[in-house]
């Protein structure tokens, strides 16, 4: 029997195109806005906050757990197994990265993780519920005259690095928070952990999303003090 297949053209087949989809500094203030005023949990809502502040993958902050995160260091040390680079990551956090996750710890109670299911303590929230949650910020955002189109939790992720590349940060400090491994020759030589760059430049990133949420200008300061840009 002939394959039907065979006589379509490779043409009419559908292609998967690359996300492009950015929030502007006017999306962010009304993104902010919105949040607070949205129907969903005050844990949601952080979630989604630290999304954008930390720029994880969204399975990268569904599954935390405790354990994984020293909040007086302001570390989050994701282990190699949940990572998609199978490499361990490290997560400098901003001083608002901090209070969000305190309240969380608060939010969370007993339970090993750090957003648990709402159908049981000892096992995390589903991945869609942070996409349900985004939605519901996207029509509150049009319910109040706020303009923000349509996004999703890879889109905060994209928006960061977007944003601190325009503001001028180093490439390798921001594909780092990224966790993109490099490849070629340059991954072979380029193994620096970035470690003080990466944190300064996260606090940075906060006071500049403080700034958006109140609508006013912020200069951030590219290199931390006393540290020689790479």
């Amino acid at each position: 029997m002939p394959n039907p297949a065979a006589e379509v053209r490779a043409s009419a087949i559908a292609t998967l195109k690359g996300r492009t989809r950015v929030l502007t500094p006017k999306e962010i203030q009304s993104f902010f806005v919105a949040l607070p005023a949205t129907g969903t949990t005050p844990s949601l809502r952080i979630a989604l906050e630290l999304l954008l502040l930390t720029m994880v993958r969204k399975s990268e902050l569904t599954e935390a757990t405790w354990s994984e995160l020293d909040l007086e260091q302001a570390e989050w040390s994701i282990p190699a197994e949940r990572m998609k680079g199978r490499r361990p990551h490290n997560v400098y956090l901003s001083k608002q990265a901090v209070k969000l996750f305190q309240t969380l710890k608060v939010c969370a109670g007993s339970s090993d993780y750090v957003l648990p299911s709402f159908f049981g303590r000892n096992k995390p929230i589903s991945k869609s519920s942070l996409n349900s949650s985004i939605d519901g910020v996207v029509l509150r955002a049009s319910e109040i005259g706020q303009q923000l189109g349509a996004f999703g939790p890879h889109d905060l992720r994209r928006t960061g690095s977007t944003i601190l590349h325009e503001a001028g940060f180093n490439s390798d400090w921001i594909e780092k928070c990224l966790a993109h491994e490099q490849k070629g020759v340059r991954a072979i030589y380029n193994k620096a952990e970035y470690a003080e760059q990466r944190r300064h430049m996260m606090e940075e990133w906060a006071n500049m999303l403080d700034a958006m949420k109140a609508g006013r200008p912020y200069k951030p300061a590219l290199v931390p003090p006393e540290v020689t840009p790479a």
